[in-house]
C-alpha cells in the first residue's frame, strides 16, 4: 500500500512547515512503513542550521521517523486524528546519528513495529540516503485522548 501527499495530510494532524512526511512507498498494517521526505534547501531550518553547510537537524530526522510512525500505528488501529486524540512521542533509545542530511537528499523513512499495548507503540526506525543509513534509533509513542 502506498500514499501520497493528499492521504498523508488525513492520517497526520501536522502541517507546513512541521509535516515531515512526503509520501508513503510501503505499507503492511501492524508491521512497517516505508516513507520518505525531500529534503530542500527551502527547507526554514537551514536558515540557521548551518548557514555555511546547510545539514538537517538529527531532532528532525527522528520527528520524520515518529510521523511515519504514526502513519503506521493509525493505518494499524484503522483510526484517523481527531481533535480529540494526540499523538506524543514518549522515547528514544539507541539514537545513531551515521552522516548527514543535506539539501537534495530524499530520506527513506523505514520504520518497523514492535510492540503495541494500551496506545503505547514501541518500533525500530531507521533513516536512510542513497542506502546508508543516516539515522537509527528506538522509538516510543504514544496514542492519548485528551479532554
Amino acid at each position: 500500500m502506498s500514499m501520497d501527499i493528499h492521504q498523508i495530510l488525513k492520517k497526520l494532524p501536522h502541517r507546513y512547515p512541521f509535516l515531515l512526511v512526503d509520501r508513503v512507498l510501503e505499507l503492511e498494517k501492524g508491521q512497517r512503513i516505508k516513507a520518505l521526505k525531500n529534503v530542500t534547501i527551502n527547507e526554514q531550518f537551514f536558515n540557521g542550521h548551518f548557514p555555511h553547510r546547510p545539514v538537517m537537524p538529527g531532532v528532525l530526522m527522528l520527528e520524520a521517523l515518529a510521523q511515519a510512525a504514526a502513519v503506521l500505528a493509525f493505518e494499524t488501529l484503522g483510526k484517523e486524528p481527531d481533535d480529540k486524540t494526540v499523538y506524543y512521542f514518549a522515547g528514544i533509545e539507541a539514537a545513531r546519528f551515521k552522516r548527514p542530511v543535506e539539501p537534495g537528499d530524499q530520506l527513506i523513512l523505514d520504520v518497523v513495529m514492535g510492540r503495541m499495548k494500551a496506545g503505547i507503540f514501541k518500533f525500530q526506525a531507521r533513516a536512510l540516503v542513497d542506502g546508508e543509513v543516516a539515522v537509527e534509533a528506538e522509538l516510543t509513542c504514544a496514542m492519548r485522548s485528551i479532554a
